[in-house]
């Protein structure tokens, strides 16, 4: 794995058919190659094979009749996702993912095999770690809002990757210690800030009374 380089980022988003990353499959793939100042963003758009359903397209925009229209196979651009992101950690890149352990564990269940073999940075982890006692929502919309970067088009899969790029370099500004920690260590730090804080989720949810038995706390992935 290679250190975190806030100049050498490939930003990654899905958007799916369901909320749920066991059932998830992929309508958008979005990965942002941004290396020295350039951005390249690349945009996948699938026939997800099954019905969208309403909620899901209201959020993205994209319906089921527009996807099966437009759309390549499902398996070809989950294929081509996989590649890309494998590509980028072999060329030294970071995968820049917000809610990794949605959107990594989306690609696991889909292929069976993906494992994480490069450095990831996951803004959301971050700021539950770096800024704990922030009130308010921790979407990336509010995450934009706060470290007062841009947000084109919320839900849109390249708008979503390159404004997670935004905030990722924001704080690794903010905090400098996490470009300084080789990859190692930042990813088991993530690890263990993620599942102390899904942790403490549980048990406020378990406090109440409430259901907690689809709190997640494996990070980049769920076990």
């Amino acid at each position: 794995m290679t250190n975190f380089d806030p100049s050498a980022m490939l930003s990654f988003d899905l958007e799916t058919t369901s909320a749920n990353p066991i059932e998830a499959r992929i309508v958008t793939s979005a990965m942002v190659r941004i290396e020295g100042g350039n951005v390249d963003p690349v945009e996948l758009l699938a026939d997800p094979g099954v019905e969208i359903p309403a909620q899901a397209a209201e959020i993205h925009g994209i319906t089921t009749e527009y996807a099966r229209e437009h759309g390549r196979p499902h398996d070809e651009v989950l294929a081509e996702t996989v590649e890309r992101i494998r590509r980028g950690w072999s060329e030294g890149l970071t995968l820049i993912v917000f809610n990794a352990a949605y959107d990594l564990t989306v690609l696991r269940k889909l292929t069976g095999d993906f494992t994480v073999t490069g450095t990831v940075f996951d803004p959301y982890v971050i700021d539950r770690a770096k800024d704990p006692y922030r009130k308010g929502r921790r979407t990336l919309g509010s995450l934009c809002e706060h470290y007062k970067v841009r947000l084109d088009n919320a839900h849109e899969a390249t708008s979503d990757a390159v404004a997670a790029a935004r905030v990722a370099w924001v704080q690794a500004r903010k905090w400098p210690e996490l470009v300084s920690m080789d990859a190692d260590e930042l990813m088991e730090n993530q690890a263990v800030w993620h599942h102390n804080s899904q942790t403490s989720l549980k048990r406020y949810f378990e406090g109440r009374g409430r259901d907690a038995s689809d709190i997640n706390t494996s990070w980049p992935m769920r076990g």
